[in-house]
């Protein structure tokens, strides 16, 4: 199979498809499809397989298609917690573009669970979203990939996808964490700890790379006991901190590869009045970061062309392109206010 072909989308069974199959009315088939009762045990065990082997995906949103060209005006947004600030600047980013297009934006969390993931694609995709845009969980892409080939166009965002026949929009993670790394060292730090989220995360993955190599290019040795992973709260992130923080041989300064994990390691180092000692740079800025004091120094991203390049490519598969996939990496930047740029103890000694 060439290429081309297989960008092009593959036509969904129809309920008439599947009463042929298993030999019953489509009432039949939509009784069981709607789990409604009335129907046998056999008759619904062979419109199941019958369904599966069509590979066929009942549509809630039928009666909203009739005379819309087949389109429901919807996409599906996946993210890990819309409540997170990166996210729901994302979001709005997607929502804002969706709009100029007379589009609606079904926004979800996925938690960074894989089965909750499974279960909201499969209520987005059951109402027929015209295509998603999500945040993965895990590597296995198995599914979504299965989804696109059969029609719905996807865009992977903030994390690459396992195959490079989805689309993705993500930022140099590993540049920018590599960056944070050099900053510390040029202020004289030696003892650099790293805070980070779930070492399954992509994201967290590349900026923990980054991190490892800043240390090599500025002749750092890496000390296990000052890496701190797998912190997905902001209350588990502060307990690390803090006990980084309590040793006769603590830091001087600290690395916090997410948006959350920072607002913990803030909470660490004001607890102990240590604002002015330890330094900190943070990867993806928070609000208000500003009027901290000393301000938050930060690796930061640009939520809103993330989403809006996402929104850019999705419609733009909506339209008919299928040519091959994109994958648009966006650079960070470090933004310089204060708490990266405290310098080590001994250089402020000698200052």
């Amino acid at each position: 199979m060439s290429a081309l072909s297989d960008r092009l989308p593959r036509r969904s069974a129809t309920m008439r498809e599947v009463a042929a199959l298993a030999g019953v009315s489509i009432k039949t088939v939509s009784r069981v499809v709607r789990g409604e009762g009335g129907v046998s045990p056999e008759l619904a065990a062979r419109v199941t397989d019958a369904a599966a082997m069509l590979d066929y995906r009942h549509n809630l949103a039928a009666s909203t298609l009739r005379g819309h060209g087949q389109k429901t005006a919807a996409i599906g947004l996946v993210l890990m917690d819309v409540a997170n600030p990166y996210a729901s600047a994302l979001h709005r980013a997607v929502e804002d573009f969706a709009h100029g297009r007379g589009t609606l934006v079904f926004a979800v969390s996925s938690d960074e669970d894989p089965d909750r993931q499974r279960e909201v694609l499969d209520a987005l995709l059951s109402r027929r979203v015209d295509g998603l845009i999500v945040m993965p969980v895990g590597a296995d892409h198995g599914a979504l990939l299965h989804e696109q080939r059969r029609g719905t166009p996807i865009v992977f965002v903030d994390r690459a996808p396992a195959t490079a026949e989805i689309d993705s929009v993500t930022v140099d993670n590993h540049d920018g964490a590599r960056r944070a790394i050099e900053h510390l060292a040029a202020h004289g730090h030696r003892r650099i700890a790293y805070l980070g989220d779930l070492q399954t995360i992509w994201t967290a993955a590349e900026r923990y790379a980054g991190y490892v190599e800043g240390l090599a290019c500025t002749g750092i040795p890496l000390d296990p006991t000052l890496i701190c992973a797998d912190l997905h709260s902001p209350e588990v992130a502060e307990a690390a901190a803090d006990a980084l923080l309590s040793r006769p041989d603590r830091p001087t300064a600290l690395f916090s590869a997410q948006n959350l994990v920072t607002v913990g390691a803030l909470r660490a180092i004001q607890k102990r009045g240590l604002q002015t000692e330890i330094a900190l740079v943070g990867f993806d800025d928070l609000p208000l970061a500003e009027l901290l004091s000393p301000a938050l120094t930060a690796v930061t991203q640009d939520p809103s062309s993330i989403g809006r390049t996402a929104a850019e490519i999705l419609f733009t598969r909506l339209d008919g392109d299928i040519s091959a996939p994109r994958h648009e990496v966006i650079p960070t930047r470090l933004l310089v206010r204060g708490s990266g740029e405290i310098a080590a103890p001994g250089i402020r000694a000698n200052g």
